[in-house]
C-alpha cells in the first residue's frame, strides 16, 4: 500500500483552483485548499460588480473537484522547517508538498491622501466597499478612476455607461500595454461613452482630498468619488515566513516554480517570480501557472524530473461596458501586435473568455489532468531567460515589480 502525500493550496483564486483539481489526479494525494472566503472570486469581473452588473463570485462546487477540501481561513504563517501552516483561527495543517498561490491585492499608494480618501478595487471587499458609496453619491457627482490599465478603463467604462460623469486619469499613457491602433479604438469608445480621459506627462496624481484630484500639472479636478486602480501588491505571506522574495514580495522559485529555498514548496500565480522574471499578473497567465506547480508536485511524488516553465501569452481583453470590448492580439511574448477586434464582437470574445476561464476550472474538476495550455511550445520563455542574461535592462525592470505592478491584467 501506497504512503499518502498531504498537499497543502494556499489561495484559493484562479491558481491555486487549478493546481488544487489537477493535484487529484493521484489517488494517494490529500487536496487541502485553504482560502479566506467561502466563494471563488471571480477577479476580471470586480470592474462589474463596482458597476453593479455582476456579482463577481461563483460557488466553489461549480469549479472545486470533490477530492478537494475546502478550509474557510487564513494562513498567518508558513512553518517550512516543521512542514506546517499556521492559522488565523489557531489551528495548523502540516503537509509534504505545499503550493503557495496568494495572488495579489491592492499596492499601498504613496501619493498624500490617496490611502485615505481613495477607493481600491484590487480586492473583492474593496470592491464592495465602493459600491454602496456609489450608490449614495448623486448620479450627476464627479467620479475619478486614477489608472489606466485595464482595471482602469474597464471600469471607467462601466460606469460611464451606467450614467455616471467619469473622468480617467491616466498618469501617462491610456492603456500602455496597448497597440497604438487597439489605443485609438479604445478612445474612441471611451470618448462615444463620454468618459473624459486625462492622459500625457501632466496628468500624474501629487494629491487626492476628500472632494479633488492635484495633478502634476498643477491641475485640481473636482471629485466625489475617487477610485483607485494604479498597481498591485502581493500578500506579505513569504516574507513573514521568512521565505526568499522579489522586491514586491513575490515567492523566488526556479523555472520549476519550487522556492529556491525549499523544494517542498511551489508556487504560482500573481505571488510567484520564477527566475526573477516573473510573468505579468493576470488569469491568463495564472491558470497555467496552477497546472505547471501541481504538474511539479506530482513529479516529485513520482520520483520524476519536473518540466519546466514554458509560459506564453497570446491576447490581452477589455471590456468597454456591456456592450463593445477590445481583444488585442499579442506576440507570445506578450508585446502587443497591430491586430485587433473590437466593438460588439470585442465584446462577446471577452465574456467568452471569463466564461471560459470557469469552464477550463470546471472541466479540470471534472477530469483532472486534462488541461494542457501550460504545456505551449516554441521555447519562448527560454528565449525570454536569455534575453535577460544578455541584458541587464530587462531582468532589472522585471526584478523592480513595475511591468506586473503597474500592467496587470485581469485577463
Amino acid at each position: 500500500m501506497s504512503e499518502n502525500t498531504d498537499v497543502v493550496v494556499v489561495g484559493g483564486g484562479y491558481a491555486g483552483v487549478m493546481a488544487a483539481n489537477r493535484l487529484t489526479r493521484r489517488g494517494d494525494v490529500t487536496v487541502t485548499l485553504i482560502n479566506p472566503r467561502r466563494s471563488f472570486v471571480h477577479r476580471i469581473r470586480l470592474h462589474q460588480l463596482v458597476g453593479g452588473t455582476d456579482g463577481a463570485v461563483v460557488d466553489y462546487r461549480e469549479i472545486l473537484g470533490e477530492g478537494v477540501r475546502l478550509v474557510v481561513d487564513t494562513v498567518t504563517r508558513i512553518d517550512a522547517a516543521g512542514r506546517s501552516v499556521v492559522l488565523a483561527s489557531g489551528g495548523t495543517v502540516r503537509y509534504d508538498y505545499l503550493v503557495y498561490a496568494v495572488g495579489s491585492g491592492s499596492a499601498d499608494p504613496s501619493v498624500p491622501g490617496a490611502a485615505e480618501f481613495a477607493y481600491p478595487i484590487g480586492t473583492f471587499e474593496e470592491a464592495g466597499r465602493l459600491r454602496p458609496v456609489l450608490d449614495a453619491a448623486p448620479a450627476t457627482a464627479a467620479v475619478t478612476v486614477v489608472g489606466a490599465g485595464p482595471t482602469g478603463i474597464e471600469t471607467a467604462a462601466e460606469l460611464a455607461e451606467a450614467g455616471r460623469a467619469v473622468t480617467l486619469v491616466c498618469g501617462g499613457v491610456l492603456g500602455p500595454y496597448l497597440h497604438p491602433r487597439g489605443r485609438r479604438s479604445v478612445a474612441r469608445r471611451l470618448a462615444r461613452l463620454g468618459v473624459t480621459v486625462l492622459d500625457g506627462p501632466d496628468t500624474r496624481v501629487t494629491a487626492v482630498t476628500r472632494d479633488a484630484v492635484t495633478l502634476s500639472g498643477g491641475r485640481e479636478l473636482p471629485s466625489a468619488v475617487t477610485i483607485w486602480t494604479v498597481g498591485f501588491g502581493v500578500p506579505d505571506l513569504a516574507v513573514r515566513s521568512g521565505l526568499s522574495t522579489d522586491a514586491l514580495g513575490r515567492l523566488r522559485t526556479d523555472e520549476t516554480l519550487t522556492s529556491i529555498d525549499d523544494e517542498r514548496i511551489i508556487a504560482a500565480g500573481d505571488s510567484a517570480a520564477p527566475s526573477d522574471l516573473p510573468l505579468r499578473m493576470s488569469c491568463q497567465a495564472a491558470m497555467p501557472m496552477g497546472a505547471r506547480a501541481a504538474d511539479t508536485v506530482l513529479s516529485r511524488i513520482a520520483g520524476e524530473r519536473p518540466e519546466t516553465l514554458n509560459q506564453s501569452f497570446a491576447a490581452q481583453c477589455i471590456s468597454l461596458g456591456r456592450g463593445d470590448g477590445i481583444f488585442q492580439f499579442a506576440k507570445r511574448t506578450d508585446v502587443a501586435v497591430w491586430f485587433k477586434i473590437d466593438g460588439r464582437l470585442g465584446a462577446r470574445l471577452k465574456e467568452t473568455v471569463c466564461v471560459g476561464v470557469l469552464r477550463h476550472l470546471a472541466d479540470e474538476a471534472g477530469k483532472p489532468g486534462s488541461y494542457r495550455l501550460h504545456r505551449a511550445s516554441g521555447g519562448t520563455r527560454e528565449r525570454l531567460l536569455q534575453a535577460a542574461e544578455r541584458s541587464e535592462t530587462p531582468a532589472a525592470a522585471q526584478r523592480s515589480g513595475t511591468p506586473a505592478a503597474a500592467q496587470r491584467s485581469g485577463v
